[in-house]
């Protein structure tokens, strides 16, 4: 296998206001798109009504910013932006 920095999203969601439910529909829209594509899928439950989602560390949505949650379909085309813009991989000799 190629060493690759690989493309991680990060899901920080509000735990105490229930929001898991988006959380879970956004990984698993992002699981059943890129299957092995992705190097891993973060889950981090915080206060206060956030959820972002964030792209190897760049924020591409944020409830208090955009207001409301994201269209798994546009985090889905963010995701696949990042992919595209990534170098090929080289397989290891």
């Amino acid at each position: 296998m190629a060493e690759s920095a690989g493309t991680k999203v990060t899901i920080t969601y509000c735990a105490e206001c229930g929001y898991e439910t988006q959380t879970l529909s956004l990984a698993e829209a992002l699981m059943k798109a890129f299957t092995h594509e992705l190097t891993s899928i973060e889950l981090v439950p915080w206060y206060e009504g956030s959820f972002d989602v964030a792209i190897n560390g760049h924020l591409v949505h944020s409830m208090y910013r955009e207001g409301g949650f994201p269209d798994n379909a546009k985090m889905v085309e963010e995701v696949k932006k990042v992919l595209a813009a990534s170098p090929a991989k080289v397989e290891s000799a």
